[in-house]
């Protein structure tokens, strides 16, 4: 065991030196020959597109190339992994500030449309309350007060049996026999 390990560190130190006789061209050659498959898998995993990892792979290679008099030649795999994970996150970054909205995703997002609504779209909702008011209020109790403060008030059955004094079960149920009751009444209105 320990003739393996002082032939693997002789080894290393007769590759160093064999390395130190080869140009930096020579040398990236080898490395995208023996890391490419690697580089281009660990771009494709990050980003899931198969033209940007092949984009990527070649700036991680050419990152590599910049910086090959500052590397000291121990743990390349690790190395070439490290610059394929940075420049991954690089370009996931960026994309996000480089995303073009399309038209519905623009006008969704402009604070007009989305804090006010038109006089029309304000008249037709406040309508549709005073509606749903009504249509509440027709209900006999106990089941009139929780459909007004389910479908009138926005409460929810937690905060209704807070405020009736309720278990919630009960709520839960008398909100499910409301909206039976407000079925049967709607479709008798359209009859």
């Amino acid at each position: 065991m320990k003739n393996f390990i002082r032939q693997s560190r002789y080894n290393q130190r007769t590759d160093r030196k064999e390395a130190d006789n080869i140009s930096q061209e020579e040398y990236l050659e080898y490395l995208i020959d023996q890391y490419q498959n690697l580089i281009y898998s660990i771009c494709l995993k990050s980003v899931g597109n198969p033209f940007d990892a092949e984009d990527l792979t070649q700036e991680v290679f050419l990152s590599a190339y910049k910086s090959l008099a500052h590397f000291d030649g121990l743990y390349e795999k690790a190395w070439l992994s490290k610059i394929a994970v940075r420049k991954c996150l690089d370009f996931l970054k960026a994309a996000g500030r480089r995303s073009i909205p399309t038209e519905d995703i623009y006008f969704s997002q402009l604070p007009d449309l989305e804090n006010h609504s038109s006089p029309e779209e304000q008249y037709l909702q406040s309508d549709l309350e005073q509606q749903v008011f009504r249509i509440c209020s027709g209900l006999k109790s106990p089941y009139k007060e929780i459909a007004i403060a389910h479908f009138c008030k926005q409460m929810s059955v937690t905060e209704i049996s807070q405020k009736e004094g309720k278990n919630p079960k009960t709520i839960q149920t008398q909100l499910y026999r409301a909206k039976n009751m407000l079925k049967k009444m709607l479709a008798e209105r359209s009859d």
